[in-house]
């Protein structure tokens, strides 16, 4: 590593502002780490390539038209925190518009057994694939790799697949989308009151989707969990200096006729230090068939998944359940932010 090149802790001693210099090329997105990222304007344009994909989706010269456009380029899964919903999601959004895909999901199976360093695998990844989508337990790695290898002679597109408590910038995306086509005809995502549900402290799309619906007019927020979980101090101070209008609260049933939509969210409890997940009541932060009774007839549940106990199942059958449907979205705006990075999407045109 060169000398002049910044260490981990000296990159992250910057400001967000300044990081964010570092992720496009050319006026376009290059790298996707953060929601700080996505300006009103972007997602709409996003929004739109994804309405496009999924017509595309129902016919089969649609779906062979699709294949083409990034047939000439190549993936790297690298997720080396455990993921089922957010790897597939991606696997398949990278299969749907053409790109090889190659996966590293269990560091012992790769050379990090013999003693490799992560920065050293990842640049490996990057002499052999376009594009690395990462997931990694820790704070900022993938940000830092960014960096690292725009700097080191070898620069390909990385995106945030999920990055320890801090951000995961597509589950945001997938969100905000759902919450689009959802309010498209009520409105709009402006104007609306949402709640937040669960352990709102460790919950990173929480504190993603959150950032991205904080630029939207007249929105209004409430956070409903348990002291211990509520939101971070510091994504808080941001939601006032945007003079968003805000309640924290312990109970969810002085809210739920009110708000137009339900985010809800598991304990995240494998960051528990000590087990303190054990000692709250998380019935007092779940959705049932007689307490969704109480909620507008034309709001939204999301849940950013798994669950556990937070929603019944007997709920999904409510038309106002849209956690399998912004499952399903997370293909189509992810296939997007693909043909986006690529500069591609003008190409939807000529079908």
């Amino acid at each position: 590593m060169k000398s002049s090149l910044k260490t981990f802790e000296e990159y992250f001693s910057q400001s967000v502002e300044v990081r964010m210099q570092h992720y496009e090329k050319a006026g376009r997105l290059q790298h996707v780490m953060l929601s700080h990222q996505f300006s009103i304007k972007l997602m709409e344009e996003l929004f739109d390539i994804a309405d496009h994909i999924k017509g595309m989706t129902r016919k089969p010269n649609g779906i062979e038209f699709l294949k083409s456009l990034l047939s000439h380029k190549k993936a790297m899964l690298y997720f080396t925190q455990p993921s089922t919903r957010t790897f597939l999601s991606f696997l398949t959004a990278c299969q749907m518009v053409g790109m090889d895909t190659g996966e590293v999901r269990d560091p012992s199976l790769s050379s990090e057994y013999k003693g490799e360093s992560q920065e050293d695998g990842v640049r490996v990844f990057s002499s052999y694939f376009d594009l690395i989508i990462m997931r990694d337990p820790k704070p900022g790695f993938c940000e830092y790799m960014a960096y690292l290898l725009d700097n080191t002679g070898r620069s390909v597109p990385i995106m945030n697949g999920g990055s320890g408590k801090d951000q995961h910038p597509t589950q945001a995306l997938l969100d905000l989308y759902t919450i689009h086509r959802s309010f498209q005809h009520k409105g709009g995502i402006s104007k609306k009151r949402y709640a937040f549900v669960g352990d709102l402290l460790r919950g990173r799309a929480v504190r993603s989707s959150v950032m991205l619906l904080s630029q939207y007019k007249d929105v209004e927020m409430d956070f409903v969990a348990p002291s211990s979980f509520q939101i971070a101090e510091d994504l808080e101070d941001i939601l006032r200096s945007q003079n968003i209008k805000i309640r924290k609260t312990d109970d969810l049933g002085s809210v739920l006729s009110d708000v137009d939509c339900v985010y809800m969210t598991r304990l995240q409890d494998e960051y528990d230090l000590s087990g303190e997940s054990n000692l709250i009541d998380y019935s007092q932060f779940s959705l049932t068939t007689d307490n969704v009774n109480q909620m507008k007839s034309d709001a939204i549940i999301l849940h950013p998944l798994p669950r556990r106990h937070e929603i019944s199942t007997e709920v999904d059958a409510d038309p106002r359940a849209m956690y399998w449907r912004q499952l399903r979205n997370g293909v189509y705006i992810r296939a997007a932010l693909l043909l986006y990075v690529f500069n591609v999407a003008h190409r939807l045109k000529d079908y």
